[in-house]
């Protein structure tokens, strides 16, 4: 179904991590610990200021990859592995892309099952690798028969 996208990326969006969505991811999570919200704190961090939850990238734009089309619903999220250099420093700009690394089926107890492996990328301007995401995203039977595969 996906198999012709294995290996395929997307372009580098520019993305900036910035204070005000910083303060509403926390919110919105639950977790408003000082370090990404207060200034003071992340002045006296050895950061030398505020950083951004680890599961921030969530909200950052990675591009489009020519040939896939996913459903805006149906899906299920199956599994989402971080991999962080240092923490996202909020003001930086970050360069963000995604990579199909893998696809393939498995017959479960509703039907054929297909699993679309990704892995994004955040790199800083110089083009250092910051963060990378892996996840797993999940097509049912279901939306896949609505996909007309």
């Amino acid at each position: 179904m996906f198999r012709h996208v294995i290996g395929e990326e997307s372009n580098k969006i520019k993305n900036v991590v910035e204070k005000g969505i910083v303060k509403r991811f926390a919110e919105s999570i639950g977790d408003l610990h000082p370090i990404y919200v207060n200034e003071e704190t992340g002045r006296q961090s050895r950061y030398g200021r505020n950083i951004a939850p680890p599961t921030f990238p969530r909200v950052f734009d990675y591009g489009e990859i020519k040939g896939l089309q996913l459903p805006n619903k149906g899906l299920i999220h199956g599994e989402q592995i971080y991999h962080y250099e240092r923490p996202l420093l909020v003001g930086e700009e970050l360069y963000c892309y995604t990579k199909i690394k893998d696809y393939y089926e498995k017959e479960g107890k509703n039907g054929l099952m297909g699993f679309l492996v990704t892995k994004r990328y955040g790199e800083d301007s110089q083009g250092n690798v910051i963060f990378t995401e892996e996840a797993t995203i999940i097509i049912t039977e279901k939306v896949r028969k609505a996909m007309g595969v």
